[in-house]
C-alpha cells in the first residue's frame, strides 16, 4: 500500500510541468528525493535557476499535486537550484555554465548600463555572476560597480574583485585613469584571453561579457576564444539604432553564437516630478525586430534619470531601488535570460 501511494504521489509530481520544456518536473529531474512517510510527503524541488520567474507557481503546483494524493496530509518541499550547464564550457574559463555576450550594433544605447544591471540582478536573485568588460577602449564598468582598486594576484592568477554580489574584471582595474589604448587584432585578442585564462574566475553560473559597440575585432575574437552560450542585443527603438541591431544580430549569426533576446532601452522617458511617461524614441521598435528576426523579445526598460545618477555613483540601480520602474524591468529581464539559458541547455542535454 506504501509503495503503490509512493508511486502515485510520483506520477503526480511528474504531472506537473515545466512551461518551457513542456515536460514533467520528475523526467526532467527537477523533483528528487520523493518519500511518503505518515502521510507526511517530502521531496527536493530543484530549480534550473535562482532566478527562474516561475518559482512560486511550480512550487504552488508540486504542492496542490502532492496533497490531491490519497493519504497525503501534508507537505514538506526543499527548494534549491542547479543551473544545467551549457553543452560546450569554456576550456579558458571551465568553471562557467554559460558566457553570455552583450553587444550592440551601435554605441550610446546604453549597452553597458544593461550588463551592469543584468549582472547586479542575477547575483540579487541568488546566482553566482561574473562580469567581464571586454570594452577594452572604453572600459566604464568600474565606475558603473563604484569600484576602481587594482585587483589582487594569487598564484599567477588576476583575483576578480567583487561588488553588489559580481566578481568583474575591465582594463580600467588595470591602466592609470585617463589613459587610452590603443591596441587592434592581435594585441585585443591577447588582453581577452587573459580575462579568460589569467582571471580565477571560479564557479559561477553566468558570465556576462559586456561587448563594444559595433561588430570589430573583439566581437571575432572572442567568438573563436571561447564557446559562448548565447547573445543578448541591446537597442532603442529607433530605425537607425534597429538598424545596426539587425547588423549585430547578423554578425552573432554568422558565428554561429544564438540570440539569446533583444532588449529595447530607453522604452520612454519617466519624469522624475510627475511620473508623466513620454516615448521620445518612438516605441515598440525591438519587439517587432525581434518578432522579424524570429527571437526572443526580453523586454523594455525606461529612460530614468535615477538609472544614470546610479551608475555614475557606483551603485547600478537594481541595488539602490530594485522596486523602481527601471529596477523591477530589469529584474523581469533578468529572470526571462535566466530561463533562457536553462531551457536552452536542457534541450541541447536530452539531444
Amino acid at each position: 500500500m506504501l509503495a503503490m501511494s509512493l508511486a502515485e504521489l510520483t506520477a503526480a509530481l511528474d504531472r506537473v510541468e515545466d512551461p518551457d520544456l513542456h515536460r514533467g518536473l520528475v523526467s526532467l529531474g527537477m523533483v528528487r528525493q520523493v518519500t511518503l512517510i505518515d502521510g507526511v510527503a517530502s521531496f527536493d524541488l530543484v530549480l534550473t535557476t535562482n532566478a527562474c520567474p516561475a518559482k512560486q507557481q511550480l512550487e504552488e503546483a508540486c504542492r496542490q499535486a502532492a496533497l490531491a494524493v490519497p493519504g497525503v496530509r501534508a507537505v514538506q518541499i526543499r527548494v534549491s537550484a542547479e543551473v544545467p550547464p551549457a553543452r560546450a564550457r569554456a576550456e579558458l574559463a571551465p568553471g562557467v555554465r554559460h558566457l553570455i555576450a552583450i553587444g550592440s550594433g551601435k554605441g550610446g544605447v546604453g549597452k553597458s548600463t544593461v550588463a551592469v544591471n543584468l549582472a547586479c540582478a542575477l547575483a540579487a536573485l541568488g546566482s553566482r555572476v561574473g562580469l567581464l568588460d571586454a570594452d577594452i577602449h572604453g572600459p566604464s564598468v568600474p565606475m558603473m560597480l563604484g569600484h576602481d582598486l587594482q585587483p589582487e594576484v594569487e598564484q599567477r592568477k588576476i583575483v576578480p574583485p567583487a561588488a553588489h554580489g559580481v566578481r568583474f574584471i575591465s582594463m580600467g582595474l588595470l591602466i592609470p585613469e585617463g589613459q587610452a589604448v590603443i591596441w587592434r587584432g592581435p594585441m585585443l585578442q591577447g588582453a581577452l584571453r587573459q580575462f579568460f585564462a589569467d582571471v580565477a574566475w571560479g564557479d559561477l553560473d553566468y558570465l556576462l561579457i559586456d561587448l563594444p559597440p559595433g561588430t570589430g575585432d573583439v566581437q571575432i575574437s572572442l567568438s573563436s576564444l571561447v564557446p559562448l552560450a548565447g547573445a543578448v542585443v541591446v537597442s532603442t527603438p529607433q530605425s537607425v539604432a534597429l538598424l545596426d541591431a539587425r547588423r549585430a544580430a547578423a554578425m552573432f549569426e554568422k558565428v554561429q553564437v544564438p540570440i539569446l533576446g533583444i532588449i529595447e532601452n530607453m522604452a520612454e522617458f519617466i519624469c522624475p516630478e510627475c511620473g508623466h511617461r513620454a516615448r521620445i524614441f518612438g516605441h515598440g521598435g525591438a519587439e517587432a525586430e525581434a518578432a522579424q528576426l524570429g527571437v526572443p523579445f526580453l523586454g523594455r526598460l525606461p529612460l530614468e534619470p535615477a538609472v544614470r545618477a546610479c551608475g555614475d555613483e557606483g551603485e547600478p540601480i537594481v541595488v539602490r531601488a530594485p522596486h523602481s520602474p527601471a529596477g523591477s524591468a530589469f529584474r523581469a529581464i533578468a529572470q526571462r535570460l535566466a530561463a533562457q539559458l536553462s531551457t536552452r541547455a536542457l534541450r541541447e542535454e536530452r539531444r
